[in-house]
């Protein structure tokens, strides 16, 4: 499902999909999305009754148990108003990878009309709500990772126009943006030293730009990168987004 294809937004209430990610490991970028949505002007709801997205066993090839979970999140995120996920790999598989495990599916439109108000944050406050500009300042030298998950959607250039809004940000390029850091979920179970190969040639070309914060939409890149460098014993500052923005609003980086 194109992003052209997603339903337009015409108010200024969502439902938030804080993630597994963020249920387990990342609780702070759910706050930070919620706390970067209100400044946005949006109003917040959280159903509690959300569990995954049903992307581990799509990835896996369990099209069945899949189903199961994404028929969940059919009905918990009920209504009209916007999903909103502070990752792209989660919003990516509600409007593509659901959509095509529902194919000859009796439910496929309810599927479909989900991935139709499904949005990345980025994605969501640029070219859902048209935010351009961001208050606050960070100071620092910021480098992007571009995940798999967002190709052929928005979401990078929106997260490059946020980055660019907040004053004190300088946006740094490094070599091979679009080469995959490796994890890819469940591949980096089943091939962890093909995994750990391209995870370390990504953290190369991340070092050589010499950025003070490396900042991503999807926080298994995060943890991923994050996880092999300490590894290496040579870590790495990373982000999420949100993070950035809410710490914008607060003055400057957090230790």
């Amino acid at each position: 499902m194109l992003n052209a294809e997603r339903k337009p937004v015409t108010g200024r209430r969502v439902q938030l999909m804080a993630t597994c990610l963020c249920d387990a490991f990342y609780d702070d970028v759910a706050a930070a999305t919620v706390e970067v949505l209100e400044q946005a002007g949006v109003e917040v709801s959280f159903p509690e009754g959300q569990t995954c997205c049903g992307q581990p066993a799509f990835n896996g090839g369990d099209w069945a148990a899949s189903r199961k979970v994404v028929r969940h999140t059919v009905r918990t995120f009920a209504g009209e108003d916007p999903v909103v996920v502070p990752s792209g790999s989660c919003a990516a598989m509600l409007f593509h990878g659901a959509v095509l495990e529902f194919e000859g599916q009796p439910d496929l439109p309810e599927v479909e009309a989900l991935g139709r108000r499904t949005w990345e944050l980025a994605d969501y406050l640029v070219n859902g709500l048209g935010v351009r500009s961001w208050p606050g300042r960070y100071d620092a030298k910021v480098a992007l990772h571009r995940s798999c998950h967002t190709r052929g959607t928005a979401s990078v250039e929106a997260a490059l126009t946020l980055l660019r809004a907040v004053a004190g940000v300088e946006v740094v390029e490094f070599g091979e943006p679009e080469q995959c850091c490796g994890f890819g979920g469940t591949f980096a179970v089943s091939y962890p030293h093909l995994s750990t190969a391209m995870g370390a040639l990504k953290l190369d070309h991340v070092r050589a730009a010499q950025p003070d914060v490396y900042v991503a939409v999807d926080m298994s890149c995060m943890m991923h990168l994050g996880g092999l460098a300490e590894k290496e014993g040579k870590p790495i500052r990373t982000q999420h987004l949100a993070q950035v923005l809410r710490d914008a609003l607060k003055g400057g980086r957090r230790n």
